[in-house]
Protein backbone atom coordinates (compact mmCIF):
# COMPACT_ATOMS: atom_id res chain seq x y z
CA UNK A 1 0.00 0.00 0.00
CA UNK A 2 1.15 3.36 -0.64
CA UNK A 3 2.06 5.88 1.48
CA UNK A 4 -0.52 8.20 -0.28
CA UNK A 5 -3.32 5.64 0.70
CA UNK A 6 -2.25 5.01 4.30
CA UNK A 7 -2.64 8.99 5.32
CA UNK A 8 -5.38 9.87 2.96
CA UNK A 9 -9.19 8.84 1.90
CA UNK A 10 -9.15 6.19 -0.63
CA UNK A 11 -11.32 8.44 -2.85
CA UNK A 12 -8.83 11.11 -3.05
CA UNK A 13 -5.79 10.31 -5.87
CA UNK A 14 -4.17 13.65 -5.86
CA UNK A 15 -0.62 13.25 -5.54
CA UNK A 16 1.85 14.21 -3.01
CA UNK A 17 3.00 18.18 -3.61
CA UNK A 18 0.28 19.20 -5.31
CA UNK A 19 -3.09 21.26 -4.08
CA UNK A 20 -4.15 18.68 -1.75
CA UNK A 21 -1.55 19.91 0.40
CA UNK A 22 -4.48 22.72 1.24
CA UNK A 23 -6.64 20.05 2.00
CA UNK A 24 -9.81 20.36 0.12
CA UNK A 25 -11.53 22.27 3.48
CA UNK A 26 -10.32 25.25 2.09
CA UNK A 27 -12.85 25.53 -0.53
CA UNK A 28 -15.91 25.60 1.68
CA UNK A 29 -18.13 28.06 2.60
CA UNK A 30 -20.80 26.02 4.05
CA UNK A 31 -19.77 22.84 6.19
CA UNK A 32 -21.76 19.74 7.28
CA UNK A 33 -22.29 18.85 11.52
CA UNK A 34 -24.31 16.77 12.87
CA UNK A 35 -27.21 17.89 15.40
CA UNK A 36 -29.78 16.56 17.67
CA UNK A 37 -33.10 18.62 17.57
CA UNK A 38 -36.20 18.00 19.23
CA UNK A 39 -38.60 15.22 17.90
CA UNK A 40 -42.05 16.44 17.78
CA UNK A 41 -43.58 13.55 19.57
CA UNK A 42 -41.32 14.67 23.00
CA UNK A 43 -41.86 17.87 22.38
CA UNK A 44 -45.57 17.32 22.77
CA UNK A 45 -45.56 14.89 25.42
CA UNK A 46 -47.30 16.21 28.56
CA UNK A 47 -45.51 13.90 30.67
CA UNK A 48 -42.15 15.22 28.91
CA UNK A 49 -41.22 11.33 27.79
CA UNK A 50 -38.51 11.39 25.22
CA UNK A 51 -40.52 8.88 23.09
CA UNK A 52 -37.82 9.04 20.07
CA UNK A 53 -35.52 7.64 22.78
CA UNK A 54 -37.14 4.63 23.51
CA UNK A 55 -38.37 3.72 20.05
CA UNK A 56 -34.45 3.54 19.28
CA UNK A 57 -33.86 0.93 21.75
CA UNK A 58 -37.03 -0.75 21.17
CA UNK A 59 -36.52 -1.15 17.31
CA UNK A 60 -33.59 -2.78 18.24
CA UNK A 61 -34.96 -5.87 20.73
CA UNK A 62 -33.68 -4.15 23.76
CA UNK A 63 -36.85 -4.15 25.47
CA UNK A 64 -35.29 -3.67 28.67
CA UNK A 65 -33.19 -0.61 28.17
CA UNK A 66 -36.66 1.09 26.44
CA UNK A 67 -38.54 0.40 29.12
CA UNK A 68 -35.67 1.95 31.75
CA UNK A 69 -35.43 4.94 29.33
CA UNK A 70 -39.67 5.34 29.80
CA UNK A 71 -39.16 5.17 33.60
CA UNK A 72 -37.21 8.15 33.49
CA UNK A 73 -39.97 10.20 33.00
CA UNK A 74 -43.41 7.73 33.54
CA UNK A 75 -43.70 5.31 36.09
CA UNK A 76 -46.97 4.43 34.77
CA UNK A 77 -46.19 3.12 31.06
CA UNK A 78 -48.51 0.12 31.39
CA UNK A 79 -51.34 2.45 32.60
CA UNK A 80 -50.72 5.04 30.13
CA UNK A 81 -50.30 3.03 27.68
CA UNK A 82 -54.07 2.73 27.60
CA UNK A 83 -55.71 5.74 28.84
CA UNK A 84 -53.43 8.07 27.34
CA UNK A 85 -54.98 10.01 24.42
CA UNK A 86 -51.21 10.52 22.87
CA UNK A 87 -50.91 13.98 21.65
CA UNK A 88 -47.57 12.46 21.09
CA UNK A 89 -49.10 10.26 18.13
CA UNK A 90 -50.81 13.62 16.58
CA UNK A 91 -47.69 15.58 16.32
CA UNK A 92 -45.64 12.52 14.68
CA UNK A 93 -43.82 13.54 11.61
CA UNK A 94 -44.78 9.80 9.98
CA UNK A 95 -48.89 11.28 10.00
CA UNK A 96 -47.71 13.16 7.02
CA UNK A 97 -46.39 10.41 5.29
CA UNK A 98 -48.78 7.72 5.76
CA UNK A 99 -49.89 7.01 9.61
CA UNK A 100 -48.30 8.39 13.01
CA UNK A 101 -45.95 5.58 14.55
CA UNK A 102 -48.26 3.73 17.28
CA UNK A 103 -46.34 5.19 19.98
CA UNK A 104 -48.86 4.49 22.87
CA UNK A 105 -48.96 1.19 21.78
CA UNK A 106 -45.63 0.30 21.98
CA UNK A 107 -45.16 2.02 25.56
CA UNK A 108 -48.29 -0.50 26.44
CA UNK A 109 -46.31 -3.19 25.35
CA UNK A 110 -43.13 -2.37 26.72
CA UNK A 111 -45.29 -1.78 30.72
CA UNK A 112 -46.98 -4.95 30.41
CA UNK A 113 -43.87 -6.76 29.19
CA UNK A 114 -42.32 -4.99 32.46
CA UNK A 115 -44.84 -6.66 34.58
CA UNK A 116 -44.96 -9.89 33.21
CA UNK A 117 -40.70 -9.89 33.21
CA UNK A 118 -40.95 -8.53 36.98
CA UNK A 119 -38.31 -5.67 35.66
CA UNK A 120 -37.29 -3.68 38.99
CA UNK A 121 -36.44 0.01 39.24
CA UNK A 122 -33.05 0.58 41.53
CA UNK A 123 -34.30 2.14 44.43
CA UNK A 124 -31.86 5.36 45.20
CA UNK A 125 -28.35 4.84 46.17
CA UNK A 126 -28.10 7.87 48.89
CA UNK A 127 -30.47 8.57 51.30
CA UNK A 128 -31.06 12.17 51.65
CA UNK A 129 -32.27 12.51 54.93
CA UNK A 130 -35.23 14.75 54.14
CA UNK A 131 -39.23 14.18 54.36
CA UNK A 132 -41.31 14.70 51.61
CA UNK A 133 -45.48 14.70 52.41
CA UNK A 134 -47.46 14.30 49.23
CA UNK A 135 -51.40 14.72 49.58
CA UNK A 136 -53.72 12.49 47.51
CA UNK A 137 -52.38 9.33 45.45
CA UNK A 138 -53.41 9.69 42.18
CA UNK A 139 -51.09 9.91 39.05
CA UNK A 140 -49.92 12.92 39.81
CA UNK A 141 -49.33 12.70 43.90
CA UNK A 142 -47.32 9.05 42.90
CA UNK A 143 -45.86 10.58 39.79
CA UNK A 144 -43.87 13.03 42.61
CA UNK A 145 -43.61 10.35 44.93
CA UNK A 146 -41.65 7.93 42.21
CA UNK A 147 -39.27 10.78 41.43
CA UNK A 148 -38.57 11.71 45.21
CA UNK A 149 -38.22 8.25 46.02
CA UNK A 150 -35.23 7.88 43.24
CA UNK A 151 -33.43 11.54 44.22
CA UNK A 152 -33.36 9.73 47.45
CA UNK A 153 -36.14 11.53 49.83
CA UNK A 154 -38.13 9.63 52.41
CA UNK A 155 -42.01 9.66 50.61
CA UNK A 156 -45.02 9.54 52.45
CA UNK A 157 -48.04 9.67 50.89
CA UNK A 158 -51.96 10.19 52.37
CA UNK A 159 -54.53 8.65 50.71
CA UNK A 160 -58.43 9.28 51.96
CA UNK A 161 -59.72 6.59 49.65
CA UNK A 162 -59.16 2.81 50.54
CA UNK A 163 -57.51 2.22 47.74
CA UNK A 164 -54.47 4.05 45.77
CA UNK A 165 -54.48 5.55 42.53
CA UNK A 166 -57.28 8.28 42.64
CA UNK A 167 -59.10 9.04 39.46
CA UNK A 168 -57.17 6.42 37.76
CA UNK A 169 -58.84 3.82 39.83
CA UNK A 170 -62.05 6.03 40.25
CA UNK A 171 -62.65 7.44 37.35
CA UNK A 172 -61.58 5.04 34.62
CA UNK A 173 -64.05 2.10 34.03
CA UNK A 174 -62.17 -1.40 34.53
CA UNK A 175 -62.53 -2.01 30.63
CA UNK A 176 -60.21 0.65 30.12
CA UNK A 177 -57.79 -0.01 32.76
CA UNK A 178 -57.62 -3.34 34.16
CA UNK A 179 -57.22 -3.16 38.18
CA UNK A 180 -54.29 -5.45 37.84
CA UNK A 181 -51.94 -3.41 35.91
CA UNK A 182 -52.50 -0.10 38.40
CA UNK A 183 -52.07 -2.31 41.04
CA UNK A 184 -48.77 -3.19 39.80
CA UNK A 185 -47.53 -0.43 39.08
CA UNK A 186 -48.48 1.59 42.46
CA UNK A 187 -46.87 -1.74 43.96
CA UNK A 188 -43.61 -0.78 41.80
CA UNK A 189 -43.28 2.45 43.80
CA UNK A 190 -44.46 1.36 46.57
CA UNK A 191 -41.00 -1.14 46.39
CA UNK A 192 -38.79 1.57 45.96
CA UNK A 193 -40.09 2.93 49.81
CA UNK A 194 -42.60 5.04 49.60
CA UNK A 195 -45.02 5.11 52.31
CA UNK A 196 -48.68 5.04 51.03
CA UNK A 197 -51.36 5.83 54.33
CA UNK A 198 -54.59 4.67 53.17
CA UNK A 199 -57.93 5.80 54.42
CA UNK A 200 -56.18 9.12 55.68
CA UNK A 201 -58.30 12.50 54.86
CA UNK A 202 -56.22 15.40 55.78
CA UNK A 203 -58.02 17.98 57.55
CA UNK A 204 -55.23 20.48 58.37
CA UNK A 205 -52.50 20.41 56.42
CA UNK A 206 -50.41 22.70 58.88
CA UNK A 207 -51.28 20.03 61.69
CA UNK A 208 -49.93 17.10 59.14
CA UNK A 209 -46.90 19.19 58.43
CA UNK A 210 -45.64 19.84 61.70
CA UNK A 211 -46.59 16.08 63.33
CA UNK A 212 -44.67 14.40 60.69
CA UNK A 213 -41.80 17.02 60.86
CA UNK A 214 -41.85 17.23 56.79
CA UNK A 215 -39.77 19.12 55.12
CA UNK A 216 -41.79 19.83 51.76
CA UNK A 217 -45.22 18.83 50.74
CA UNK A 218 -46.75 17.89 47.36
CA UNK A 219 -50.33 18.42 46.76
CA UNK A 220 -51.79 16.61 44.05
CA UNK A 221 -55.55 15.77 45.22
CA UNK A 222 -57.81 15.03 42.18
CA UNK A 223 -61.29 16.43 40.97
CA UNK A 224 -63.74 14.61 42.56
CA UNK A 225 -66.47 16.93 43.33
CA UNK A 226 -69.27 16.51 40.81
CA UNK A 227 -70.09 20.02 39.40
CA UNK A 228 -73.83 20.78 39.71
CA UNK A 229 -76.29 21.90 37.46
CA UNK A 230 -79.87 22.59 37.73
CA UNK A 231 -82.66 20.41 36.36
CA UNK A 232 -86.12 21.06 37.67
CA UNK A 233 -87.26 17.91 39.13
CA UNK A 234 -90.11 16.16 41.03
CA UNK A 235 -88.93 14.55 44.48
CA UNK A 236 -89.13 10.76 43.10
CA UNK A 237 -87.05 11.77 40.39
CA UNK A 238 -83.67 9.61 40.44
CA UNK A 239 -80.90 12.10 39.76
CA UNK A 240 -76.40 11.51 40.42
CA UNK A 241 -73.53 12.11 39.28
CA UNK A 242 -70.70 10.71 37.38
CA UNK A 243 -68.34 10.82 40.06
CA UNK A 244 -70.31 8.56 42.94
CA UNK A 245 -71.43 5.93 39.79
CA UNK A 246 -67.61 5.35 38.26
CA UNK A 247 -66.53 5.19 41.85
CA UNK A 248 -69.52 3.45 43.10
CA UNK A 249 -68.00 0.37 39.90
CA UNK A 250 -65.52 -0.10 42.61
CA UNK A 251 -67.71 -1.69 45.17
CA UNK A 252 -68.74 -5.45 44.38
CA UNK A 253 -72.88 -3.27 44.68
CA UNK A 254 -73.16 -1.80 41.54
CA UNK A 255 -75.53 1.07 41.15
CA UNK A 256 -78.81 0.79 41.24
CA UNK A 257 -79.87 2.78 37.74
CA UNK A 258 -82.73 0.56 36.19
CA UNK A 259 -83.17 -0.07 32.69
CA UNK A 260 -82.96 3.36 31.08
CA UNK A 261 -80.30 5.75 31.86
CA UNK A 262 -80.01 9.12 30.41
CA UNK A 263 -76.14 10.61 30.87
CA UNK A 264 -76.02 14.33 30.40
CA UNK A 265 -73.01 15.35 29.36
CA UNK A 266 -70.60 15.28 26.23
CA UNK A 267 -67.48 14.30 27.67
CA UNK A 268 -64.99 11.21 27.79
CA UNK A 269 -66.83 11.20 31.78
CA UNK A 270 -70.21 11.05 30.35
CA UNK A 271 -69.18 8.11 27.70
CA UNK A 272 -67.54 5.98 30.79
CA UNK A 273 -70.46 6.05 32.34
CA UNK A 274 -72.60 5.44 29.61
CA UNK A 275 -70.24 2.45 28.03
CA UNK A 276 -70.26 1.28 31.74
CA UNK A 277 -74.39 1.05 32.80
CA UNK A 278 -74.05 -0.46 29.22
CA UNK A 279 -72.20 -3.44 30.10
CA UNK A 280 -74.53 -3.91 33.36
CA UNK A 281 -77.47 -4.34 31.20
CA UNK A 282 -79.15 -1.06 30.74
CA UNK A 283 -80.40 1.05 27.82
CA UNK A 284 -78.24 3.98 28.04
CA UNK A 285 -78.35 7.70 26.21
CA UNK A 286 -76.18 10.44 26.08
CA UNK A 287 -77.52 13.88 25.90
CA UNK A 288 -75.46 16.62 25.11
CA UNK A 289 -76.37 20.29 24.36
CA UNK A 290 -73.89 20.79 21.34
CA UNK A 291 -72.78 18.84 17.69
CA UNK A 292 -70.70 15.49 17.94
CA UNK A 293 -68.26 17.12 16.71
CA UNK A 294 -67.74 20.06 19.62
CA UNK A 295 -68.35 16.89 22.33
CA UNK A 296 -65.30 17.13 24.55
CA UNK A 297 -65.21 13.52 24.46
CA UNK A 298 -62.47 12.14 22.32
CA UNK A 299 -63.99 10.96 18.47
CA UNK A 300 -62.80 7.11 18.85
CA UNK A 301 -64.67 7.10 22.52
CA UNK A 302 -67.74 8.09 20.98
CA UNK A 303 -67.28 5.78 18.10
CA UNK A 304 -66.92 2.59 19.71
CA UNK A 305 -69.42 3.91 22.25
CA UNK A 306 -71.74 4.20 19.78
CA UNK A 307 -70.63 0.18 18.26
CA UNK A 308 -71.34 -0.92 21.56
CA UNK A 309 -75.14 0.26 21.38
CA UNK A 310 -74.97 3.59 23.37
CA UNK A 311 -77.81 5.98 21.97
CA UNK A 312 -76.85 9.44 21.66
CA UNK A 313 -79.09 12.27 21.54
CA UNK A 314 -77.09 16.12 20.01
CA UNK A 315 -77.96 19.34 20.91
CA UNK A 316 -80.65 18.36 23.59
CA UNK A 317 -80.67 19.60 26.75
CA UNK A 318 -82.47 18.18 29.82
CA UNK A 319 -85.26 20.55 30.73
CA UNK A 320 -86.94 18.62 33.56
CA UNK A 321 -87.02 15.39 35.04
CA UNK A 322 -89.80 13.85 37.20
CA UNK A 323 -90.18 9.84 37.88
CA UNK A 324 -89.66 7.69 35.06
CA UNK A 325 -89.80 10.36 32.90
CA UNK A 326 -87.01 13.35 31.21
CA UNK A 327 -88.32 16.15 29.26
CA UNK A 328 -85.55 17.23 26.91
CA UNK A 329 -85.46 20.23 25.09
CA UNK A 330 -84.02 20.40 21.23
CA UNK A 331 -81.23 23.00 20.55
CA UNK A 332 -80.08 24.90 17.56
CA UNK A 333 -76.96 26.78 16.59
CA UNK A 334 -76.77 30.79 16.58
CA UNK A 335 -74.81 32.17 14.08
CA UNK A 336 -71.33 32.12 16.20
CA UNK A 337 -72.27 28.07 16.30
CA UNK A 338 -73.53 28.19 20.30
CA UNK A 339 -76.50 26.25 21.13
CA UNK A 340 -79.65 28.37 21.87
CA UNK A 341 -83.16 26.57 22.90
CA UNK A 342 -86.19 25.90 20.33
CA UNK A 343 -88.65 25.82 22.86
CA UNK A 344 -89.45 21.94 21.21
CA UNK A 345 -89.74 19.44 23.35
CA UNK A 346 -89.67 15.54 23.79
CA UNK A 347 -90.36 13.45 26.91
CA UNK A 348 -88.53 9.98 27.21
CA UNK A 349 -89.06 7.31 29.72
CA UNK A 350 -85.59 7.31 32.05
CA UNK A 351 -85.17 5.16 35.60
CA UNK A 352 -82.44 7.74 36.21
CA UNK A 353 -80.54 10.81 34.91
CA UNK A 354 -76.63 10.78 35.26
CA UNK A 355 -74.83 14.48 35.51
CA UNK A 356 -71.81 14.36 33.90
CA UNK A 357 -71.08 18.13 33.99
CA UNK A 358 -67.07 17.94 34.72
CA UNK A 359 -65.24 17.29 38.20
CA UNK A 360 -64.33 20.19 40.75
CA UNK A 361 -61.76 19.93 43.24
CA UNK A 362 -62.11 20.00 47.16
CA UNK A 363 -59.63 22.43 48.73
CA UNK A 364 -61.45 23.37 52.20
CA UNK A 365 -58.21 21.13 53.64
CA UNK A 366 -55.99 24.42 52.81
CA UNK A 367 -58.19 26.73 54.80
CA UNK A 368 -56.23 27.59 57.73
CA UNK A 369 -52.76 27.30 55.61
CA UNK A 370 -51.39 30.63 55.76
CA UNK A 371 -49.95 32.09 52.47
CA UNK A 372 -50.92 29.52 49.82
CA UNK A 373 -53.30 31.49 47.42
CA UNK A 374 -56.15 29.68 45.10
CA UNK A 375 -58.22 31.51 42.19
CA UNK A 376 -61.65 29.90 41.11
CA UNK A 377 -61.22 26.43 42.77
CA UNK A 378 -57.66 25.99 41.66
CA UNK A 379 -54.31 26.19 43.56
CA UNK A 380 -52.03 29.30 41.98
CA UNK A 381 -48.50 27.61 41.34
CA UNK A 382 -45.42 29.05 39.40
CA UNK A 383 -43.58 27.15 36.94
CA UNK A 384 -41.72 25.22 39.13
CA UNK A 385 -44.86 24.15 40.53
CA UNK A 386 -45.23 25.66 43.70
CA UNK A 387 -47.87 27.37 45.60
CA UNK A 388 -47.30 30.73 47.21
CA UNK A 389 -46.49 29.14 50.19
CA UNK A 390 -42.85 28.62 49.89
CA UNK A 391 -42.16 24.46 50.48
CA UNK A 392 -45.77 23.43 49.57
CA UNK A 393 -45.83 22.54 46.33
CA UNK A 394 -49.27 21.19 43.74
CA UNK A 395 -50.08 19.32 40.64
CA UNK A 396 -52.86 17.37 38.30
CA UNK A 397 -56.42 18.28 38.94
CA UNK A 398 -55.51 20.82 42.05
CA UNK A 399 -54.04 23.48 39.60
CA UNK A 400 -55.22 25.29 36.03
CA UNK A 401 -53.93 23.15 33.61
CA UNK A 402 -55.80 20.27 31.33
CA UNK A 403 -57.04 17.75 33.44
CA UNK A 404 -55.62 14.24 32.43
CA UNK A 405 -53.15 11.43 33.39
CA UNK A 406 -50.70 12.11 30.98
CA UNK A 407 -50.71 15.62 32.05
CA UNK A 408 -50.88 15.12 36.25
CA UNK A 409 -47.92 12.32 35.57
CA UNK A 410 -45.95 15.35 34.06
CA UNK A 411 -46.38 17.45 36.83
CA UNK A 412 -45.46 15.25 39.35
CA UNK A 413 -42.47 14.68 37.83
CA UNK A 414 -41.28 18.82 37.48
CA UNK A 415 -42.53 19.42 41.09
CA UNK A 416 -40.61 16.30 42.21
CA UNK A 417 -37.53 17.87 40.47
CA UNK A 418 -38.45 21.41 41.65
CA UNK A 419 -38.83 20.39 45.44
CA UNK A 420 -35.35 18.24 44.68
CA UNK A 421 -33.52 21.28 44.18
CA UNK A 422 -35.57 23.41 47.06
CA UNK A 423 -34.76 21.17 49.83
CA UNK A 424 -30.82 21.23 48.46
CA UNK A 425 -30.51 25.39 47.81
CA UNK A 426 -29.84 24.42 43.92
CA UNK A 427 -31.71 25.02 40.90
CA UNK A 428 -33.37 22.48 38.30
CA UNK A 429 -32.01 23.21 34.66
CA UNK A 430 -33.99 22.00 32.14
CA UNK A 431 -31.89 19.78 29.15
CA UNK A 432 -31.33 22.08 25.96
CA UNK A 433 -33.41 20.83 23.47
CA UNK A 434 -32.63 21.47 19.70
CA UNK A 435 -34.78 23.03 17.30
CA UNK A 436 -38.50 21.29 16.11
CA UNK A 437 -37.08 18.77 13.69
CA UNK A 438 -40.20 19.59 11.38
CA UNK A 439 -41.44 17.26 8.37
CA UNK A 440 -39.68 19.06 5.75
CA UNK A 441 -35.76 18.40 7.66
CA UNK A 442 -36.22 14.36 6.29
CA UNK A 443 -35.53 12.64 3.38
CA UNK A 444 -39.01 10.60 3.30
CA UNK A 445 -38.09 8.80 0.23
CA UNK A 446 -35.39 6.66 2.38
CA UNK A 447 -38.59 5.30 4.45
CA UNK A 448 -41.05 2.88 3.03
CA UNK A 449 -44.58 2.52 3.19
CA UNK A 450 -45.28 0.92 6.11
CA UNK A 451 -49.05 1.16 7.65
CA UNK A 452 -49.57 1.91 11.17
CA UNK A 453 -50.27 -2.02 13.57
CA UNK A 454 -53.84 -1.13 15.07
CA UNK A 455 -54.61 -2.66 18.48
CA UNK A 456 -57.27 -5.24 17.87
CA UNK A 457 -60.87 -4.63 20.14
CA UNK A 458 -62.49 -7.45 21.85
CA UNK A 459 -65.74 -8.99 20.32
CA UNK A 460 -68.71 -6.50 19.77
CA UNK A 461 -70.38 -9.10 22.92
CA UNK A 462 -68.04 -9.34 25.60
CA UNK A 463 -67.94 -5.66 25.22
CA UNK A 464 -71.31 -5.42 26.18
CA UNK A 465 -71.51 -7.75 28.27
CA UNK A 466 -68.34 -8.01 30.36
CA UNK A 467 -65.79 -5.26 32.02
CA UNK A 468 -63.08 -7.12 30.45
CA UNK A 469 -60.25 -4.90 28.18
CA UNK A 470 -61.90 -3.80 25.38
CA UNK A 471 -58.48 -2.72 23.53
CA UNK A 472 -55.65 -4.94 23.32
CA UNK A 473 -52.22 -5.13 23.28
CA UNK A 474 -49.23 -5.79 20.50
CA UNK A 475 -47.45 -8.95 20.21
CA UNK A 476 -43.38 -8.80 20.40
CA UNK A 477 -43.24 -8.72 16.53
CA UNK A 478 -45.67 -6.00 15.95
CA UNK A 479 -44.07 -3.86 18.48
CA UNK A 480 -40.94 -4.12 17.13
CA UNK A 481 -42.16 -3.71 13.71
CA UNK A 482 -44.41 -0.20 14.78
CA UNK A 483 -40.89 1.30 16.98
CA UNK A 484 -39.09 0.35 13.63
CA UNK A 485 -41.58 2.75 11.54
CA UNK A 486 -39.87 6.02 13.64
CA UNK A 487 -38.09 8.20 11.33
CA UNK A 488 -35.79 9.28 14.44
CA UNK A 489 -37.04 13.04 13.16
CA UNK A 490 -34.07 15.18 13.94
CA UNK A 491 -31.36 12.34 15.49
CA UNK A 492 -29.20 10.18 13.85
CA UNK A 493 -29.54 6.57 14.64
CA UNK A 494 -26.43 5.38 12.86
CA UNK A 495 -27.55 4.12 8.97
CA UNK A 496 -24.28 5.05 7.28
CA UNK A 497 -25.74 7.12 4.63
CA UNK A 498 -23.86 9.56 5.23
CA UNK A 499 -20.77 7.71 5.62
CA UNK A 500 -21.83 5.92 2.49
CA UNK A 501 -22.07 8.75 0.45
CA UNK A 502 -20.04 11.44 1.09
CA UNK A 503 -17.58 11.77 -2.61
CA UNK A 504 -14.39 12.71 -0.46
CA UNK A 505 -14.90 10.03 2.88
CA UNK A 506 -14.63 12.91 5.10
CA UNK A 507 -17.40 10.84 7.44
CA UNK A 508 -15.12 8.70 10.40
CA UNK A 509 -17.21 6.14 11.96
CA UNK A 510 -16.96 5.96 15.74
CA UNK A 511 -17.92 2.80 16.64
CA UNK A 512 -21.66 1.41 17.93
CA UNK A 513 -23.55 3.86 19.18
CA UNK A 514 -21.04 6.68 18.69
CA UNK A 515 -21.97 8.13 15.60
CA UNK A 516 -19.93 9.67 13.41
CA UNK A 517 -17.27 12.37 13.46
CA UNK A 518 -16.11 15.01 10.15
CA UNK A 519 -12.75 14.88 9.03
CA UNK A 520 -12.90 18.48 7.87
CA UNK A 521 -9.12 18.73 6.29
CA UNK A 522 -11.12 16.79 3.26
CA UNK A 523 -14.82 17.80 3.63
CA UNK A 524 -15.58 20.62 0.72
CA UNK A 525 -19.25 21.29 2.09
CA UNK A 526 -20.86 19.60 -0.82
CA UNK A 527 -23.79 18.81 1.36
CA UNK A 528 -24.47 15.30 0.13
CA UNK A 529 -24.67 14.52 3.07
CA UNK A 530 -27.01 16.54 5.46
CA UNK A 531 -29.80 15.76 1.80
CA UNK A 532 -29.16 12.33 2.30
CA UNK A 533 -29.52 12.00 5.60
CA UNK A 534 -32.74 10.69 6.31
CA UNK A 535 -33.53 12.25 9.53
CA UNK A 536 -32.53 15.28 9.04
CA UNK A 537 -29.48 15.17 11.46
CA UNK A 538 -27.22 17.10 9.95
CA UNK A 539 -27.15 20.59 9.28
CA UNK A 540 -25.03 23.24 7.01
CA UNK A 541 -23.46 25.72 8.70
CA UNK A 542 -21.54 28.56 7.78
CA UNK A 543 -17.78 27.81 7.62
CA UNK A 544 -17.05 30.63 10.53
CA UNK A 545 -19.42 29.13 13.36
Amino acid sequence: MSELSEKTPFAITLKPKTSLENHTGAWRTLKPAYAFHEPPCSATCPAGERCRDWLFLAENGDYLAAWAKVMQDNPFPATMGRVCYHTCEGACNRGQLDEPVGINSVERFLGDEALKQKWKVPAAKERSGRKVLIVGSGPAGLSAAYHLALLGHEVTVLESSAAPGGMMRYGIPKYRLPRAVLDAEIQRIADLGVRIVLNHAVQDLEKEMEDGSYDAVFLGVGAQLARRTYIPAGDSAHILDAVSVLRSMEGEEKPQLGRRVVVYGGGNTAVDVARSVRRMGAEPLIVYRRTRQKAPAHSFEIEEAAEEGVSMKWLSTIADAEEGKVRIEKMVLDEEGNPKPTGEYETITADSVVLALGQETDLGFLDGVKGLKTDSGAIVVDQKMMTTRAGIFAGGDAVKDVRNVTVAIGHGKRAARAIDCWLRGTEYQEPVRGRPAAFESLNTWYFADAPKTERPLLDIVRRQTTFEEVLKGLTADNALYEARRCMSCGNCFECDNCYGVCPDNAIVKLGPGLGYQINYDFCKGCGICANECPCGAIDMKKEDI
